[in-house]
């Protein structure tokens, strides 16, 4: 068990740079992570979220800044307690699932005998308890994507970093991932969520972080960020032309619909007026909540938003 006092935030991330052959890929990152909420770690690929994560838990050596867990540089063995469910699995798949379990289990410190124990009422919660002798490979990649999320949260880690936890599983199951998740967030776990489910994010996370190019672009609570990009948006189905107005900007348009970022105390009645004025067909007007996926389409472009819907 961490002995770093409350006060001190699971994560902090200060001034941290990241090279590659001359080449930075994470410059400037400030963030904190504080206990007990769920945090949403958000960007497109090669933002430099696994970057990120990989310096955060001493895989890479930082170039110039501090990461810390429970206030103090993370290294295997000093006690911290992690659970960490990388995006590239890796299990052992020519081994029997129960035996791989008690295995990983044992090396994060967790008794033999309640490795087994633990192992096998999560394998009978998650439907495979069936499957305790059966090898790895023989299982599909969302059951064994149940195994290795099983071996991430034994022991009961104090900070659960997931990269992409629901990957290859259908509806049901990410239905009970989703309540396991809540079971974690009542017990006061500390949560890292890396998601292509925008929705998902926006529910769960209290804060959140939205990286491109290795730059932060968004940071606060869903509602400071949400804010920061206007707090609503108006759908539009139209014929002719959208002008240039101070009323709005274009989010997305394509094939008569566009999506439009206004500000919170627009005159709706006037920028109707101002779109028939420019010659505009209005067929739909339909204000909204900003959302993440708004946002994401603001910062990352259209092609980024179909690229990371169509990885979930």
């Amino acid at each position: 068990m961490s002995t770093a006092p409350p006060t001190v935030p699971a994560i902090q991330v200060e001034g941290f740079r990241m090279d590659f052959g001359g080449h930075t890929v994470i410059d400037r990152l400030d963030f904190e992570v504080q206990r007990g909420e769920t945090f949403g770690l958000l960007g497109s690929n090669g933002s430099g979220k696994t970057t990120t994560l990989r310096a955060l838990l001493g895989v890479y050596e930082p170039t110039a800044g501090r990461l810390l867990v429970n206030g103090r540089r993370f290294a295997p063995g000093q006690g911290t307690r992690v659970g960490y469910l990388p995006e590239e699995r890796g299990l052992y798949k020519r081994e029997p699932v129960l035996d791989v379990m008690v295995y990983l289990g044992r090396l994060k410190g967790v008794d033999a005998a309640e490795a087994a124990r633990w192992s096998t009422a999560y394998l009978e919660r998650v439907g495979l308890g069936d499957k305790t002798t059966a090898r790895l490979d023989t299982l599909s990649g969302g059951q064994q994507q149940k195994v290795q999320l099983g071996v991430t949260i034994m022991g009961s880690p104090d900070l659960l970093i997931l990269d992409e936890p629901t990957k290859g599983f259908d509806p049901v199951n990410q239905r009970l991932l989703m309540d396991m998740i809540a079971e974690l967030q009542r017990d006061g776990t500390t949560l890292v969520l890396v998601s292509h489910d925008l929705e998902q994010v926006e529910r769960l996370c209290d804060r959140v972080l939205l990286l491109r190019d290795g730059v932060a672009r968004a940071y606060g609570t869903v509602e400071e960020v949400q804010a920061q990009f206007g707090a609503t948006t108006v759908h539009l189905q139209y014929t002719g032309a959208l002008p240039a107005s101070a009323r709005f900007r274009v989010l997305s348009s394509e094939a008569g619909h566009a999506e439009l970022a206004v500000e919170d105390d627009v005159d709706f009645a006037a920028l109707v007026a101002e779109l028939v004025a420019a010659g505009v067909g209005v067929e739909r007007f339909e204000p909204r909540r900003t959302s993440l996926t708004d946002i994401f389409l603001e910062v990352y472009g259209a092609d980024a938003l179909r690229e990371w819907t169509a990885a979930a």
